[in-house]
């Protein structure tokens, strides 16, 4: 299936241990995160087409990291230094979710900057899902990905914006 030697390629079907993993360390906060939202938290005023941006995109991941094995480990490559920023990524992710959970679940935090990133909830597992396309070089998760991207980071963005005006 490939078309471009070492480049980006349509991909190999196959599970992807992988993005199990990362699909897991997004879901388990986020199922933890529905029992203790933040204090005055209301998705009522979303943007509708975000919302849906946001799902569709929600969708077109976790399927396309499910279904191509190229997001498994392979051997050494320069390539594993997009899976190893991605890693990183995700584990900065985590460790917001420390933070949040320690908090006063405000919106503020929920919303907030973590580690110089602005809207981190939203933009570092994005960020981390882009940069595992790129690793595994499956062409079909990168505009999975900005479709997923343009609605949860704009909702975040939203919100933040009705915080502080």
């Amino acid at each position: 299936m490939s078309h471009a030697k070492g480049g980006i390629e349509m991909g190999h079907p196959g599970f992807s241990y992988t993005g199990l993993i990362f699909l897991l360390m997004l879901a388990i906060p986020n199922l933890i995160w529905a029992r203790h939202p933040p204090k005055g938290y209301d998705s009522q005023r979303e943007n509708r087409v975000l919302r849906i941006l946001e799902r569709v995109g929600q969708v077109l991941v976790s399927g396309i990291v499910l279904i191509f094995s190229d997001f498994n480990l392979r051997p050494w490559s320069m390539w594993t230094l997009w899976l190893i920023a991605a890693v990183i990524l995700m584990g900065i992710y985590e460790g917001w979710w420390v933070r949040y959970f320690k908090s006063q679940k405000t919106l503020d935090v929920f919303y907030g900057s973590f580690c110089g990133v602005p809207t981190a909830g939203a933009t570092l597992p994005v960020a981390a899902f882009f940069l595992l396309g790129i690793y595994g070089k499956v062409i079909w998760l990168l505009p999975a990905v900005a479709i997923l991207g343009i609605g949860h980071i704009g909702i975040h963005r939203q919100h933040r914006r009705e915080i502080h005006g």
